[in-house]
């Protein structure tokens, strides 16, 4: 449930500079990040504190927007957990090597936003799937594919509203990933495709916030409050 209505301290991202293949993503950006540089130092006086998981705040500020970006891959995280522990009829096993790769993707994104926004990130989300049919095939990856589309959305959206040039770079990798995963379950659904939803430059589409909550809405059940645009 939705409801639409400074910059916080340093984050050290050093670690996080170095390429790294997709494989090697999962665990450096999972287990690694925990105990690495990934740590806010405090903060700000305008900041919201952590929720708990029936209510949540984003502010309009760069915390709000690693929340909102927390608050998607929470989403996506729950989603692929649910389609790996009851795997739809006939699930080949290239397909379930994919989704338990997206699935450790997602959470890796997930568990980073929270350890990155400490006592600042928002509480665990309700989510509601009963929208979707997880013994279908069609049913599975259509929804996959739009929760993919939102999310690459999303980040290309909320880009040039973080004031931290550390937190742009973290984004910029997480939308490739994402952009790999909407690649992915697009050949899933029709094999040899590519992507319907550039413009007609060839750019992926770009969601302000407020939208992406909005589409996002029918799957979460815990009311979120945004200030962000």
């Amino acid at each position: 449930m939705i409801k639409n209505n400074k910059t916080p301290n340093r984050v050290a991202f050093e670690d996080l500079m170095n390429p790294v293949n997709r494989r090697n993503f999962i665990r450096y950006t999972g287990i690694g990040m925990a105990t690495t540089a990934v740590l806010l130092t405090g903060c700000g006086d305008d900041d919201e504190g952590g929720m708990n998981n029936m209510n949540a705040t984003l502010t309009n500020n760069d915390t709000g927007i690693l929340n909102f970006a927390y608050a998607l891959e929470q989403l996506e995280a729950a989603f692929y957990t649910k389609v790996i522990a009851t795997p739809y009829a006939n699930m080949s096993t290239m397909e379930t090597n994919l989704l338990k790769d997206i699935r450790d993707h997602e959470i890796a994104h997930r568990d980073f936003f929270k350890a990155a926004l400490g006592s600042d990130a928002i509480g665990d989300l309700q989510v509601d799937f009963s929208a979707v049919n997880f013994n279908d095939r069609n049913s599975v990856l259509t929804t996959a594919r739009t929760f993919e589309d939102l999310g690459v959305s999303a980040y290309n959206g909320a880009g040039n509203l973080i004031s931290n040039a550390d937190y742009l770079v973290i984004a910029g990798k997480i939308v490739s990933v994402e952009a790999r995963h909407a690649a992915w379950i697009r050949d899933m659904l029709s094999n040899g495709t590519f992507s319907d939803s550039a413009n007609a430059q060839g750019l992926d589409p770009a969601m302000m916030p407020s939208a992406v909550l909005q589409a996002a809405d029918p799957f979460i059940t815990t009311t979120i409050t945004s200030q962000l645009p």
